[in-house]
């Protein structure tokens, strides 16, 4: 199958002319209509070959003895979007070129990793680019890592040449799982000329898979056209260090909370003469501290803290008591409330005084 070729669907009525190809399995087919269709390969039939543009032996040899010696692309000096940096070639070795461009005070490590859609109107599906940015007057050698348990798979390696950017991949959705621990190994140097010992770097990244489906992941930026997702690899000549809490991570934090038993607030709780019981669930009122908690673990917590009273006073007839969850977006009181519905369905439950708590409290009536 090649460009020009008229092809069929498979699986559904319809086909047209092949455009393009995205990666290994994709073609891209416009219909009848001027729309470009990806489409699997193997979901296509070629109905038409365009014969013409298949070159004959002649054409080949022809096309081979004009062709100019490969040689690297030197990048313009970057500065700002207007002068973008440009692709350094593919994934073999480049050979130094002596005469690269140097930019003034670009001698402190600036290096990036940069995810950027292929078609960013179809974030839920589309390839995304891999590049390794190089915003320094340095040549580095690199290599490019995907970790799974304690082994690494090199993707990518050889050397990018200084104030450029490299291609190094591109992957589909299928394959993010395997993109979430990364590893970057970078040695810099010049060439042909003295230059300031730069200590190797190995940074290791685990990237969140959940923001290649969100629009809003990908920002505007000085080095694409396009939005990209952008990871600082080297920040002015100090190795990057990235915060990610795993779901095990908080597993673990949480078990040895437990086993430590931390200092902890009393929860807040206070008589009044009209014999109201005033529970107070705001995190910060139930825990000293809060690091490492996802939103849904202290959500959790505070459910735990209104049950813990629910068990102690159910049996009071009569008892009156105000669970302080404050507005928000209603997350914590929608929690309540099916707690209630789904445990203590005899109980009686209204919106508390608005004068003394605003919209931010339920009182329940123990039954």
């Amino acid at each position: 199958m090649k460009i020009g070729d008229k092809v069929r669907f498979l699986s559904e009525v319809g086909g047209g002319k092949v455009v393009g190809f995205r990666g290994k399995d994709i073609a891209l087919v416009e219909d009848a209509d001027g729309f470009e269709i990806p489409m699997q390969i193997k979901e296509l039939v070629v109905v038409e070959t365009d014969d013409y543009n298949i070159p004959t032996p002649q054409q080949k040899q022809k096309k081979a003895e004009e062709k100019p010696q490969a040689k690297t692309d030197v990048a313009a000096p970057y500065r700002g979007k207007s002068q973008p940096f440009s692709s350094a070639g593919n994934n073999s070795q480049s050979s130094i070129v002596n005469s690269q461009s140097e930019i003034k005070g670009n001698d402190i490590l600036n290096v990036y990793l940069a995810y950027v859609p292929v078609d960013l109107k179809q974030v839920s599906t589309t390839p995304f680019e891999t590049y390794l940015i190089n915003d320094s007057n340095y040549y580095l050698y690199y290599t490019y890592s995907n970790i799974e348990n304690s082994s690494c798979q090199v993707r990518s390696q050889g050397m990018i040449e200084p104030n450029t950017k490299l291609f190094l991949e591109e992957f589909e959705k299928s394959q993010l799982n395997d993109l979430e621990r990364v590893a970057i190994q970078l040695i810099a140097f010049k060439d042909g000329k003295a230059f300031a010992l730069k200590p190797a770097v190995s940074v290791e990244l685990r990237i969140d898979v959940v923001k290649f489906y969100k629009l809003h992941t990908f920002q505007e930026n000085d080095f694409f056209e396009d939005p990209a997702l952008i990871y600082d690899i080297v920040r002015n000549d100090q190795p990057a260090k990235q915060l990610y809490v795993s779901a095990e991570d908080v597993k673990n934090a949480l078990i040895q909370k437990k086993d430590r038993e931390p200092v902890r607030k009393p929860m807040p709780q206070k008589e009044q003469r009209n014999a109201i019981l005033e529970v107070d669930l705001h995190i910060n009122e139930l825990l000293d501290n809060t690091h490492g908690l996802s939103n849904a673990d202290m959500l959790q917590y505070q459910l735990k803290k209104f049950i813990e009273v629910m068990e102690q006073y159910k049996n009071q007839q009569g008892k009156r008591i105000v669970f302080i969850h404050g507005k928000g977006e209603g997350v914590l009181r929608k929690a309540i409330l099916d707690e209630l519905k789904r445990k203590y369905p005899r109980c009686k439950w209204q919106d508390a005084s608005f004068q003394e708590y605003g919209f931010g409290a339920t009182q329940v009536t123990i039954h």
